[in-house]
């Protein structure tokens, strides 16, 4: 097989893979609304459709990439992905993870930022907010520009610091649950994650909720270092404004029922 065809291959196994991966915690969240706050997306079916779209087009942003450095680990060796557990202390792997994880949020606040700023919020980042509220499906809606900034953080990472093939796993698990569970609408993590003072810094869907209310505020990924440091900071949403937009909704649809059924019984 000719080395251009092995790494589109490889890009095309790592698109589906993203996407697949998308797809499957994106279900599983949305079910578990489904069940946990019944009607809460009742009538957003035509915006998680888009969302949906959108965020499958994400995937082939960020499989592509990814592909291509994973036949560059196997085949060439390229990074610093490594498989011995012994090659490093122990001790590194979870300050590795944590460092992954700080490095994204670090990349992930700052691009953000930008996305804000009107002209490229215009361009690009508007496809995200046009989900009013987030669902559970619109962890990956983004436009391809801001795909693009997002596709490449972790595939440059793997050159930079050294990580077990495990921890890797393990980073890419957190990003995928914190970005479907971030757009929920309700929290599903306990209190002390979110409202006590490990709450203070770790990121869940009641801080990520208030970015979507505001708009400037809120930035980051899984940390509130930056936004702290920064001073854009907004605290945490309020979920009980948006049941009661989803109680409005469905009360809607049911009067329109209701008016419908009453259209049929005089015709």
């Amino acid at each position: 097989m000719s080395i251009p065809l092995a790494i589109l291959l490889s890009a095309v196994a790592m698109t589906l893979i993203v996407g697949v991966r998308y797809l499957l915690a994106s279900a599983g969240f949305a079910f578990a609304t489904r069940v946990r706050h019944p009607g809460l997306y009742r009538g957003l079916d035509p915006q998680i459709a888009k969302e949906i779209r959108w965020s499958l087009l994400s995937a082939a942003i960020y499989g592509i990439p990814a592909g291509i450095v994973a036949w560059g680990w196997q085949h060439r060796g390229w990074t610093a992905i490594y498989r011995d557990v012994d090659a490093y202390p122990l001790w590194y792997l979870p300050l590795s993870v944590l460092l992954y994880l700080f490095a994204h949020d670090t990349w992930f606040y700052w691009t953000h930022r930008w996305m804000h700023r009107p002209k490229w919020f215009r361009i690009a980042h508007a496809v995200h907010h046009a989900s009013r509220p987030p669902t559970a499906w619109a962890a990956m809606a983004f436009h391809p520009i801001e795909a693009l900034t997002g596709a490449v953080v972790i595939p440059l990472l793997v050159f930079v610091i050294p990580i077990h093939i495990g921890a890797l796993a393990l980073v890419l698990t957190t990003m995928t649950v914190m970005g479907v569970t971030n757009h929920m609408g309700w929290e599903m993590f306990p209190r002390f994650m979110w409202a006590g003072r490990l709450g203070g810094w770790l990121i869940t869907a009641s801080h990520h909720q208030r970015h979507h209310e505001r708009y400037g505020c809120n930035f980051g990924l899984y940390f509130r270092f930056w936004d702290r440091l920064c001073g854009t900071d907004g605290g945490l949403g309020d979920f009980e404004k948006e049941r009661a937009r989803a109680a409005r909704r469905a009360g809607g649809a049911g009067a329109g029922a209701v008016a419908g059924g009453d259209a049929d019984r005089h015709a």
